[in-house]
């Protein structure tokens, strides 16, 4: 789906339309989500989540069928074409289940249920996720990505539907078995393991350790393929008081700025390595990456006063600015990975191509960035440009951007990726702290205001007549409950506010998101929800410490309780992060890698 496809469907104007949809479109076409509204013209008669589809479930008694994705998803497009496009496909699913589309990005506490489900049954995740719900929500079969017909050894989904669909009809025995076990497993996981100490200093010890066993030296960065940003580790690790300790995380703040993870040409940093050397992305935009990656980079210049990573952080946070930016002052979530039908076709590059379009200062542009004849990427010639050597002195720095701003001119003239204009309160509140972090440290001016517009339509537009926060806005409406993430963010963005301007407007917002953080999502027994306990409660509600590609929402609520405690001298906001803070500390396990946003604000306080 191009960006004119999906402006058309977002203003098509529904009142005329029959509750199904009608001939061309099913039930989604009334969604606001770019993601459902990818999928509201397939044969298949999708729902969205919520009463009306476990009604028709019950009903019916038949099996949830639920597919889990978002707008920018690479896999989850293959499928749709594939699969969800096709009448076959959509006969079976429409006569043996009730299928279901969710917007993972708008409920992350239904992504997180059922990746977890996933995982338990497959060892294994990603997106789309496919999840069978008994009509009471019970999972008991889950998978990811699967070819309609079997193909390089993966079953088909056609046959796998046929299969479960007789399981239903005629071994409930079965079906009960595997949500019975499916469950004790997935409570039995939400438990956490306990930790040998809640030290925070020796957790933050063994999580730095762990850290550098899992750095690869060769080529800066943790693990081997594929290969992510991690500003949750990076951050950790510059917080350490050892410089060796600390180079780890600058080298890989370097290699990512050199490599084909970075957008070279637009700025911006894709969302993930296909390869360890950082060279060949999935060429998805994300904007909690940009956030946190900037905000790990402007770190790492106030430790060092290096300007190269002051001019990454410039680098992500331009592009945001550019390109990710609406026009009342939010921030949207994303950059498709696709476009012209396949990944990476905006952002590739011929030799012929830059030879043409840059006459003399070709030979210089791809000497520096690594472009060749023969090409690095999927189809012979094709190039990811990376920066092979910096330019040799301010002259040939001249030249390169020049020829930078020719090339992304003439790839602007290309059919662009799907951007999803849907804005997220929680990822807004990492970009307002990464803006005002910024803005703090180097005294611009424009990414303050930047970050003041956004916490300004966050509150106008994502903050019901109660006060109750919304979670995601699109084209006018906004309606989701927020989830403690969205509470946490966005008050973290409010205290790095307040610090770079002495606002205390900031502070009192802090402290009325925490105050309500507390009131929605504490538990019983000194533990955090994931979604409020004013809406619907999945099976599983507790939320976890463990760290992904962001940091989880309690660490981040519990590092702001501790700052508003040495912000404000008020007593009462250790008092309640205390409790708090131990028991997820002592659920960490084994593995405090997991947990080192939350192990950081710990040693911090």
């Amino acid at each position: 789906m191009t960006n004119h496809d999906l402006h058309n469907l977002l203003v098509l104007d529904r009142s005329t339309l029959p509750p199904d949809g009608g001939p061309r479109f099913n039930r989604l076409i009334f969604s606001h989500s770019p993601y459902l509204l990818q999928h509201a013209e397939n044969p298949v008669d999708w729902r969205e989540w919520g009463e009306e589809a476990w009604e028709e479930a019950r009903r019916r008694n038949l099996p949830l069928f639920v597919s889990i994705g978002y707008a920018t998803c690479h896999w989850c497009h293959v499928m749709a074409h594939e699969s969800f496009e096709d009448e076959e496909v959509a006969d079976i699913l429409n006569h043996a289940f009730v299928p279901v589309k969710v917007d993972r990005e708008e409920r992350p506490d239904l992504d997180e249920f059922c990746m977890a489900a996933c995982q338990a049954l497959t060892g294994r995740g990603g997106w789309p996720l496919n999840c069978l719900l008994k009509p009471d929500g019970t999972p008991f079969y889950a998978f990811s990505y699967l070819p309609k017909e079997p193909r390089g050894g993966m079953p088909g989904f056609l046959e796998l539907l046929e299969n479960l669909a007789g399981v239903w009809q005629h071994r409930q025995d079965a079906v009960e078995r595997n949500a019975e076990s499916l469950m004790t497993a997935l409570r039995q996981d939400h438990g956490g393991e306990a930790a040998d100490t809640a030290d925070p200093a020796l957790l933050a010890d063994q999580a730095a350790a762990t850290l550098q066993r899992i750095y690869d030296r060769n080529h800066p960065g943790f693990g081997s393929a594929p290969k992510f940003p991690m500003p949750t580790y990076l951050l950790l690790l510059l917080s350490r008081p050892d410089p060796a300790e600390r180079e780890p995380a600058l080298a890989s703040l370097r290699a990512m700025a050199a490599g084909g993870i970075r957008d070279q040409l637009g700025g911006g940093i894709h969302r993930y390595s296909t390869d360890r050397h950082w060279l060949v992305p999935h060429f998805e935009k994300m904007l909690y990456d940009q956030a946190l990656v900037a905000y790990a980079a402007l770190e790492a210049f106030a430790l060092t006063a290096d300007q190269q990573y002051r001019e990454m952080a410039e680098d992500l946070i331009g592009f945001v600015l550019r390109d990710l930016t609406a026009p009342d002052g939010g921030f949207y979530c994303a950059l498709d990975a696709d476009s012209s039908g396949r990944e990476g076709a905006c952002y590739v590059w011929h030799k012929e191509e830059i030879n043409e379009l840059l006459g003399d200062d070709a030979g210089l542009f791809c000497d520096c960035y690594g472009v060749t004849a023969g090409g690095n990427f999927e189809e012979p010639g094709e190039n990811v440009l990376f920066l092979r050597r910096p330019p040799a002195d301010p002259a040939e720095a001249a030249r390169l951007a020049a020829a930078r701003q020719v090339l992304l001119a003439a790839r602007h003239r290309r059919e662009q990726p799907l951007r999803d204009e849907k804005i997220l309160t929680a990822w807004n509140g990492l970009m307002i702290a990464a803006l005002a972090r910024g803005a703090a440290l180097t005294g611009a001016e424009a990414w303050l205001t930047a970050a003041r517009r956004a916490a300004t339509f966050i509150h106008r537009a994502l903050t019901r007549d109660d006060g109750r926060l919304l979670r995601s806005w699109c084209s006018g409406s906004g309606s989701v409950p927020a989830f403690l993430e969205d509470y946490a963010f966005l008050a973290w963005g409010h205290l790095e506010l307040f610090r770079a301007n002495g606002d205390t407007g900031d502070l009192q917002r802090a402290d009325q998101l925490c105050r309500e953080a507390l009131r929605l999502f504490r538990d019983d027994r000194n533990g955090l929800l994931m979604a409020g306990n004013d809406r619907e409660q999945l099976p599983v509600n507790r939320a976890l410490c463990h760290d992904g590609v962001t940091p989880s929402g309690p660490a981040v609520l519990l590092q702001n309780l501790l700052q508003l405690a040495e912000l404000t001298n008020d007593a009462g906001w250790r008092q309640a992060a205390e409790p708090l803070l131990g028991s997820h500390l002592a659920q960490t396990g084994a593995a405090p890698v997991n947990a080192t946003w939350l192990i950081r604000a710990a040693t911090a306080a």
